[in-house]
């Protein structure tokens, strides 16, 4: 991979960070404590406000998911090992990487 394509991998893979920062900005107020208080809010919307509270935390912990295989491509990347199938060792498909960035297995590893 030339300098270049580092480049490009790099900038590609900082701003789905970025996006991933930017979500968790959005998604704060969600994940807060819902209150107890049955006299301000009743109990069928103290159940939709705890589902969404769930639904927060879940796509918060999907978030610092995506987070850690980014960051680990990141370091791949550095370590000149980007682009090469953690199991088999060969390269992975150019189409694939373009796909999924932090791809770390080829397709046919990936397939077994």
């Amino acid at each position: 991979m030339d300098v270049t394509d580092t480049a490009a991998v790099r900038a590609r893979l900082e701003a789905a960070l970025a996006e991933l920062d930017a979500g968790d900005d959005r998604g704060q107020s969600g994940q807060e404590t819902v209150a107890l208080d049955q006299q301000a809010m009743g109990r069928l919307s103290r159940q939709d406000a705890l589902l969404s509270q769930s639904m927060a935390r879940a796509t918060q912990a999907r978030r610092d998911a995506e987070r850690r295989r980014l960051t680990a491509a990141l370091a791949r990347l550095e370590e000149g090992e980007y682009g090469y199938c953690e199991d088999c060792g060969e390269p992975i498909a150019p189409k694939r990487l373009d796909l999924d960035p932090a791809a770390t297995r080829c397709v046919s590893c990936a397939a077994g």
